[in-house]
């Protein structure tokens, strides 16, 4: 552990702060292993050195954009921070290392960052598509990641609101009627998306905004209807929805706003499988631009290290069964 003092150089402390500190606030929050106090024009940091000198090297950067604009924002804070450049080739936007990677901080401090592949393709095409379809096994990250994404894009005001949405479709069982109210009868179908947003959210402050409507969890069926302007919109669980019903939440999309759609074709829970309408809905839009579609497979389950084997057992299973299911069609034919 050491201590630093660092000038601000040549920037005017309350352009380069802003209000209530809310850019310099945006910058320590990547520095969550460092302490850092701000007086005027003198920085002060302790932590690890090599975490000293990475914000360091960030800070001249941002006092850099400063000098030359006379002013900072937070996206020019994120810009610096996530080293998110243009590529000259593609004009898309592109990663540098794995340090870019970092989503967002859970409560406990801890770094929540796409760890495999296709994570990190799906946050790469986040920043250069407003529509996006991650699809794959359980255990890929889909959801978790797509909710840090949505956490964070809330965090960093780039929308006013998030709406996380599932259709309500039991796994399977029956569960049959269900005390409580509206809200008690619908948690047991929403409980996975509570549970990653408690990850990355203090418990209070998920509660304030789930009362003011900032961050609201919705069965699929009430998304008819509404227009959702300045919103990061997520539908989970997608192949339990029927074309008419993906239609419907697609169109739901308005001004400014960001979806991600994320599905698993191998475990439909409608009573009859061929009506999910994720596969038709993808070939459908598959073409138009601002929409990226992203296939998680084996090597992206970052569960337990059994999920991979059990995932590969069924997938065996289910192909020598559509086999068996073949061979005894051909054989009712030639009879």
């Amino acid at each position: 552990m050491i201590e630093k003092t660092i000038l601000l150089k040549d920037v005017n402390p309350i352009d380069f702060y802003g209000v209530n500190n809310k850019n310099f606030d945006l910058l320590t929050s990547f520095f969550p292993k460092i302490k850092v106090v701000a007086r005027g024009a003198e920085v002060y940091v302790t932590g690890p050195a090599d975490e000293i000198r990475l914000f360091e090297e960030k800070l001249e950067k941002v006092m850099k954009i400063c000098r030359i604009r006379g002013a900072l924002t937070e996206y020019d804070m994120e810009q610096v921070c996530l080293q998110r450049v243009i590529s000259a080739e593609t004009g898309k936007v592109e990663m540098l290392d794995n340090k870019d990677y970092i989503i967002v901080y859970s409560n406990d401090g801890r770094a929540i960052k796409a760890r495999t592949k296709n994570q990190k393709r799906l946050v790469k095409e986040y920043y250069n598509n407003d529509l996006l379809f991650a699809l794959g096994p359980a255990g890929t990250g889909k959801t978790y990641t797509a909710i840090a994404l949505a956490v964070r894009a809330l965090k960093n005001r780039e929308v006013k609101r998030l709406i996380l949405t599932r259709p309500a479709v039991e796994a399977g069982e029956r569960l049959g009627f269900l005390p409580g109210d509206l809200k008690e009868k619908l948690d047991p179908y929403l409980q996975p998306l509570y549970d990653a947003l408690g990850d990355m959210i203090p418990a209070k402050r998920l509660h304030s905004l789930m009362e003011e409507g900032t961050i609201q969890i919705a069965p699929l069926a009430y998304m008819r209807g509404r227009t959702l302007d300045r919103a990061f919109v997520i539908l989970d669980e997608a192949q339990n929805t029927s074309l008419g019903q993906l239609k419907m939440f697609l169109t739901r999309m308005g001004c400014d706003a960001k979806f991600i759609v994320t599905g698993d074709a191998t475990q439909i829970d409608l009573p009859d499988k061929r009506s999910s309408g994720l596969v038709r809905g993808i070939e459908i839009v598959k073409n138009i631009r601002g929409i990226s579609i992203i296939e998680f497979n084996r090597d992206d389950i970052v569960r337990h290290p059994l999920v991979t084997k059990i995932v590969d057992a069924f997938e065996e299973y289910e192909q020598k069964d559509e086999k068996r299911d073949e061979k005894d069609k051909n054989k009712e034919q030639s009879e």
